[in-house]
């Protein structure tokens, strides 16, 4: 399994809340004390609850040892804020496995997304501290302060309302995924179960490899199907994209490595994954024909036309335009064709074919016959699929489906006027404005 992306997990901006503590677990509460007993002026904390209540902690990213937001002051201000928190060592994590695999309760409670007291009890019983003390939480912060100030006191009080709901969000600023500690957790409870069975003279090492590659035969599974549960209904869609994970980090990107860049292809990832699980949740997306994967130079172009985050519209521009060979002009042309239908339109603007002639035959019938005698203008064939009008500036094109598109001279170039038509005579009057 790789187990890589287990390693960072990023959450969306939290709502305002309202009165109230911010810790309705004791885990929570464990995490808010470390922060009020380590924290030097009880000020900055109080300036970090309203923060943290006001919505000015942004998404927050969480990985082994470091959890990091930006955190927004009342004057705008954004500020990029860390609050760091010692991994375990392989050692440690070798003793907490040991310890949880030996007790099927703590498995139990964390697949149910709880930490009972007694979990964390026999974890420091074997010498392993999961819940920070006064002084684990160190503060970084881009305001310089020294030592906790609003803006990590703020993703504190946030990631308390996080712990709430995950306490994996705890084991894995500890060090460990939630993927990779459960597998862990299942092999040595198969291998420890196998041991009190009785191995038959296997090693251990044997054993344990035996009980995770055993499986389920395919035909015991599919004869199952009547007896087991329905399946859940599905979720419900979120309101938007979630966030993508925040690479302004200390450590330097691997040469070749560009983290906007990164961060641009992850928020249009993002985009169009929110995009497909809505066409998946919507009534008949059964008998939705599958969209034709997209060459690059077509995935370049649909990239150049979505929306970009706040101040990389432009140098995104340039560096795709390099990518496909492009001028900036013939770029933003082709993102224009992108927005009002797509690859075809694209295929339209660029001339990728020429029309076949059954379809350019039927094409000439229906400029005879879209306009009443003696209201047909006056065209001119520019080339297959192509008619322009004389001293108008104005021009259609014939699509490969069959479709009609508008087209005006700007700046002495052809650009697309409008989205296609279904006639002639209504793409024209679009081109002619």
């Amino acid at each position: 399994m790789n187990r890589q992306g287990d390693m960072e997990r990023t959450f969306a901006a939290l709502p305002p809340v309202g009165g109230g503590g911010f810790a309705r677990t004791w885990w929570g509460r464990a995490w808010l004390k470390a922060l009020e007993d380590t924290a030097l002026d009880g000020q900055q904390l109080k300036k970090g609850r309203k923060h943290a209540r006001d919505g000015a902690v942004g998404a927050v990213s969480v990985r082994p040892g470091r959890i990091t937001a930006v955190v927004t002051d009342r004057d705008g201000t954004a500020l990029r804020s860390d609050v760091l928190l010692q991994e375990l060592t392989d050692e440690e994590w070798d003793r907490f496995l040991d310890m949880a695999a030996a007790r099927a309760g703590h498995i139990a409670a964390l697949l149910d997304r709880d930490m009972p007291p007694h979990l964390v009890e026999d974890a420091a019983a074997a010498g392993i501290e999961l819940l920070p003390g006064i002084g684990d939480l160190e503060p970084e912060c881009a305001c310089d302060a020294w030592d906790h100030c609003p803006h990590t006191a703020a993703l504190c009080y946030q990631v308390a309302r996080l712990l709430d709901q995950d306490p994996f969000v705890l084991l894995l600023v500890r060090g460990r995924g939630e993927r990779r500690l459960l597998d862990e957790l299942q092999i040595r409870s198969a291998a420890r179960a196998a041991r009190e069975e009785g191995a038959d003279g296997e090693g251990d090492g044997d054993r344990e490899e035996a009980v995770v590659s055993a499986g389920v035969r395919a035909d015991e599974a599919f004869a199952a199907r009547d007896i087991l549960p329905p399946l859940p209904a599905p979720p419900p869609l979120p309101g938007q994209p979630g966030e993508p994970p925040v690479l302004d980090t200390e450590a330097k990107p691997a040469p070749g490595v560009d983290p906007a860049a990164l961060e641009l292809l992850a928020a249009d990832a993002a985009a169009r994954a929110h995009r497909m699980l809505a066409d998946a949740l919507a009534p008949g997306h059964e008998v939705q024909p599958l969209e034709p994967a997209l060459t690059p130079d077509q995935d370049a172009v649909r990239l150049a036309a979505a929306p970009a985050p706040d101040g990389a519209s432009s140098w995104a521009a340039v560096r795709l335009a390099v990518a496909t060979g492009r001028r900036q002009a013939d770029l933003h042309l082709a993102t224009r064709a992108w927005r009002l239908g797509g690859p075809a339109a694209l295929a339209v603007l660029e001339g990728d074919a020429a029309p076949a002639p059954e379809l350019l035959a039927r094409a000439e019938a229906l400029l005879t016959e879209a306009w009443e005698d003696g209201e047909r203008p006056t065209l001119r064939a520019a080339a297959p699929g192509r008619w322009t009008v004389p001293g108008a500036d104005v021009q259609l094109r014939l699509g490969g489906d069959g479709r009609w598109w508008p087209y005006r001279k700007e700046g002495g170039r052809w650009a697309p006027a409008g989205p296609a038509a279904p006639d002639p005579a209504s793409a024209l009057a679009e081109a002619a404005g």
